[in-house]
């Protein structure tokens, strides 16, 4: 089963271009859609869950038109937004019970088969009966995903899932996603450098509504291999160097500024190669910066 996206643009009524010429191919498994905030990611994930219309292009599950036959791509799909509502003082056993009666899982005898292998299947079934307004931000994330898998769906999407959670439920939270991912499409849509590098094979790499890079994570930081200088610099020295230099980033670290700088060689004897990682292939595609962008661009 693929996802295929091909030359998909939508413009706001406002005149903002979100998505412009948007072609991806994800496969089955997890796929990181990694962008910035307001790139476009929940536009075309919104567009991908049929909630909203695409002014040109295309997108198709194998042989189903995904924006054509809206039912039957609601019928196969689940769906976890950025931000989704509960009832605080309904428990998670009855709300996923009335969300799996709508989604059309009828006979009640099974229904509750359904519902209870969900919440163990994300660790919430010793909590069934507690209200939902009592869950921490983890499990308010875990439920949403129950409620996505309702139905054996074909294609997930979560945008934005481990924004906010702690490093505890953020491990948790992945390990579910990758155990969901090894037999359906999911799209998982974040700003989250880290939640793509240790969780997807495939990712792109979305900007002011236009794909700026895609293919493997590993593949992707490799072609910057010999290219990425590191140096521990004073506040007082970055406006030079960000003028001089495509500087990718700057962090602190035990209270000192390191430098990241994008060159096929040093820009001085002070700067020592550091192996690249994704971030630096985040910021190099994002900041549009020329050696970088050949390479991804590919």
């Amino acid at each position: 089963m693929e996802l295929t996206i091909e030359k998909l643009s939508k413009r706001y009524p406002n005149g903002v271009q979100a998505l412009s010429d948007v072609t991806l191919r994800i496969p089955t498994g997890l796929f990181g859609l990694l962008g910035p905030n307001g790139a476009g990611k929940s536009t075309l994930m919104r567009t991908i869950a049929t909630l909203q219309e695409a002014d040109s292009g295309s997108v198709t599950l194998g042989d189903l038109d995904v924006l054509r036959d809206k039912n039957a791509v609601r019928r196969i799909l689940g769906y976890l937004p950025q931000e989704f509502g509960l009832y605080p003082k309904v428990t998670a056993f009855h709300l996923l019970d009335h969300l799996a009666s709508l989604k059309g899982i009828t006979p009640r005898r099974h229904r509750r088969e359904v519902v209870n292998a969900l919440l163990q299947k994300v660790n919430l079934y010793d909590v069934r009966h507690q209200r939902l307004g009592s869950y921490s931000g983890g499990m308010k994330q875990r439920f949403g995903i129950a409620q996505a898998l309702i139905g054996d769906p074909r294609l997930i999407i979560v945008d934005e899932p481990t924004a906010g959670l702690d490093p505890e439920e953020r491990v948790r939270f992945h390990n579910l996603l990758g155990e969901i991912g090894e037999q359906v499409v999911v799209i998982l849509s974040t700003h989250i450098v880290e939640d793509v590098s240790e969780l997807c094979r495939q990712m792109a790499i979305i900007h002011r509504g236009k794909v700026v890079a895609q293919g493997d994570p590993n593949r992707l930081a490799d072609e910057l291999n010999g290219r990425v200088w590191s140096k521990t610099v004073v506040k007082q020295e970055l406006p030079q160097l960000q003028a001089s230099c495509q500087v990718l980033s700057t962090h602190l670290r035990t209270g000192r500024t390191v430098v990241h700088v994008l060159a096929d060689s040093p820009p001085d004897s002070s700067f020592e190669t550091v192996e690249p990682e994704l971030k630096d292939v985040y910021f190099a595609a994002i900041r549009g910066f020329t050696p970088a962008k050949v390479e991804l661009a590919s």
